[in-house]
């Protein structure tokens, strides 16, 4: 039975980043690649510390979702190892 409203998106409980950095040519750290959304903090680490082998820099980070107001709390370092460029 339909309610007559659309449904509402929910954000997830905690979002969960990775990211990779390599320097160009002129020295100056570039993303490796768009930010990656992870599945979960332990597969989040695993694959960051495999990829510090290959990567000037690597970030995991997560978040929480502030449901009620729409958007998500502080960052929460997770794993960082090597260079990483100021994300501000």
């Amino acid at each position: 039975m339909s309610t007559g409203q659309l449904p509402i998106e929910k954000l997830p409980a905690k979002l969960i980043v990775l990211m990779a950095f390599d320097r160009d040519g002129e020295g100056n750290l570039r993303s490796a690649f768009e930010a990656r959304e992870m599945r979960d903090e332990r597969h989040a680490v695993m694959t960051a510390r495999e990829m510090a082998y290959r990567h000037d820099g690597v970030i995991t980070w997560s978040h929480e979702a502030h449901l009620k107001l729409g958007g998500y709390g502080p960052n929460q370092e997770l794993f960082r190892p090597g260079d990483i460029p100021d994300l501000d």
